[in-house]
């Protein structure tokens, strides 16, 4: 297969590498927005910014380019997948309106509302927006349990692979599923996408309850009540509630609130520690999607009627309208219910 990753941040940079090094041989080009970085990296054989020390597959090609430069160098492409977080979908889509080959995005979020928007505006899941800038687009997502560092080491992972077209499904199955990379086909897009959404905001809400030390028992609570906030959220948005049982949402939900190496549970780690979220997003270095999509998914929910009281003390969190304590204290302070309901 011949393949283009498009953004060479550390998950593309993964994705590229697992691709490269696939048995059935495949041409894999990735495309870095930042000429220089893309010279860097073809001269260095390794990502020194994203995934320092992991060295490069002597196949894999990096080039300097966006979205567009990819696609012009790219006419026999057998699959381009755009890896940009959720605040560039849109430009890459627009730029790929007219590929023919499938395309498939690894950004899990919703897209933010722009200043100045209408008051019933709301922010769009990424195959919503791929629907309104490239509707003739066979397009899909590559999502679940994942870190970046993990799969470029080539240690045992699984995903899945969402599209309504098969075409999509099938080209990332091919593309990626080996003997250390499992790919699992899906056709509940919604699902799927919500679930790579909502699970960052959750991440956030896990790491501030272990950075205030409130236990394995709280833990373990919060995650369950979170993949309810999470299915509520989907089944309401048309997705199936099977789906949030499996790897884009409960796998990808116990990862990103328990693994060391999640970016939106640092952020609740340090938020506990009472830093400033300006302080705390500057010292990642890398994009928490969790900071930046919290609002929008509060505000599908209450467009849709949904109660996702976890998110909600999330936002409030972030707003600076609650401390750390106080954001524990508004969810423990609810009303009793029942737990199905």
């Amino acid at each position: 297969m011949r393949i283009a990753v498009i953004g060479a941040g550390a998950w593309g940079t993964a994705v590229a590498i697992a691709a490269a090094r696939h048995p059935a041989g495949h041409a894999v080009t990735l495309w870095a927005r930042d000429g220089d970085q893309a010279r860097a990296m073809q001269a260095q054989r390794e990502n020194a910014r994203y995934l320092p020390g992991l060295a490069l597959p002597p196949s894999l090609k990096v080039r300097g380019g966006g979205a567009r430069q990819a696609l012009d160098a790219s006419p026999g492409a057998d699959l381009l997948v755009i890896a940009t977080p959720v605040a560039g979908l849109r430009a890459a889509l627009e730029a790929l309106r007219d590929a023919v080959a499938p395309v498939a995005w690894l950004c899990k979020g919703f897209e933010r509302v722009p200043e100045g928007a209408a008051t019933d505006a709301y922010g769009l899941l990424p195959h919503e927006v791929q629907r309104q800038v490239a509707p003739r687009l066979r397009g899909g997502v590559l999502s679940g349990p994942s870190f970046a560092q993990e799969v470029a080491r080539g240690l045992p992972a699984a995903l899945v692979a969402a599209s309504a077209s098969p075409a999509v499904v099938q080209a990332l199955v091919a593309a990626l599923h080996g003997p250390a990379l499992r790919v699992y086909g899906n056709d509940d897009l919604v699902g799927v996408e919500v679930g790579g959404a909502v699970k960052n905001v959750l991440a956030i809400a896990a790491g501030l309850a272990d950075g205030l030390q409130l236990g394995l028992n709280a833990r373990a609570a919060l995650i369950t009540r979170g993949l309810a906030e999470m299915a509520r959220l989907g089944v309401a948005l048309g997705a199936q509630h099977d789906t949030f049982m499996g790897l884009s949402g409960l796998g990808d939900l116990v990862l990103t609130a328990t693994g060391d190496l999640s970016r939106n549970r640092r952020v609740g780690l340090l938020l506990a520690e009472g830093r400033g979220l300006e302080d705390v997003v500057h010292s990642l270095g890398h994009v928490a999607e969790g900071v930046y999509c919290a609002r929008t998914v509060l505000q599908r929910a209450c467009r849709l009627g949904v109660e996702m009281p976890i998110t909600e003390s999330v936002v409030a969190l972030l707003d600076g309208r609650l401390g750390p304590a106080e954001a524990v204290a508004a969810l423990m302070g609810r009303d009793p219910k029942d737990e199905i309901r």
